[in-house]
């Protein structure tokens, strides 16, 4: 008698479960496939009654507890730096220009006359003397400890997008550091001497531009003198070959 009775509620329970599960399908609403009732696969189907399928139920799995699935996010990378055009292996590190080295007319007292360019090393600055004890101002890049020179001579050659051919001396230093330079390098962007060259009489130096404007109110070069593209060409255009250049 016990038999029966454990038969018994085991078909009871499978026929609920079937049932519970026809009504849970059965409540789902229909998902139609194509609104177009002229595509040829539904004609073939016959008569006007729109054609209807019940979607399959996606189960997702969510793993939980101990076993759970950690979702690792990758740390942003950080953006590319650029590279000094010198120490090719070296990142350059970008600073904003200081606004006191921005071009700009101040009160300058000197017994030079109109046109001549002076340059105030210590304080990087390059004045270029105007009439009414005025002059024009900008921030420059000196040399670098050891680089330091004074003295005075003329612009003799002018150059726009000039070319860069390291002295041997400077390849040479420079190898010995592990950073090794070209012997020559053509005229542009990426060329350290910038925009603009103007160039000091028989020396090696040059008032230049640079292709690293965060340099300028330092001490970095070789004891060339540098400024920004936009201020060398500005002074570029204001000066002549033979004018007088005063470094201090």
């Amino acid at each position: 008698m016990m038999k029966h009775i454990v038969l018994a509620a085991a078909f009871c329970g499978i026929f609920s479960t079937a049932a519970i599960a026809d009504d849970r399908y059965a409540t789902r609403p229909p998902v139609i496939l194509s609104p177009d009732l002229t595509a040829p696969w539904i004609n073939q189907l016959g008569g006007k009654v729109r054609p209807v399928v019940y979607q399959r139920p996606v189960v997702q799995r969510q793993q939980r507890g101990l076993f759970q699935r950690r979702v690792l996010r990758q740390a942003p990378q950080a953006a590319p730096q650029t590279v000094s055009a010198i120490n090719p292996g070296i990142p350059a590190i970008r600073r904003p220009i200081e606004p006191q080295y921005l071009p700009q007319m101040v009160d300058y007292t000197t017994t030079e006359k109109p046109g001549t360019i002076v340059i105030d090393t210590n304080n990087r600055f390059l004045y270029l003397v105007m009439e009414g004890g005025r002059a024009r101002r900008y921030g420059v890049g000196v040399g670098k400890p050891g680089f330091e020179w004074a003295g005075v001579h003329k612009i003799t050659r002018k150059t726009e997008w000039p070319d860069w051919t390291p002295p041997a001396e400077m390849i040479s230093r420079e190898a010995s550091k592990g950073h090794y330079l070209p012997a020559r390098m053509d005229g542009g962007p990426e060329n350290p001497l910038g925009a603009r060259a103007m160039y000091l009489g028989s020396t090696l130096y040059r008032i230049h531009g640079t292709n690293a404007p965060w340099s300028i109110g330092s001490a970095v070069s070789s004891g060339c003198i540098r400024l920004r593209n936009e201020d060398v060409v500005d002074l570029y255009d204001r000066v002549n070959v033979g004018t007088r250049v005063i470094v201090m």
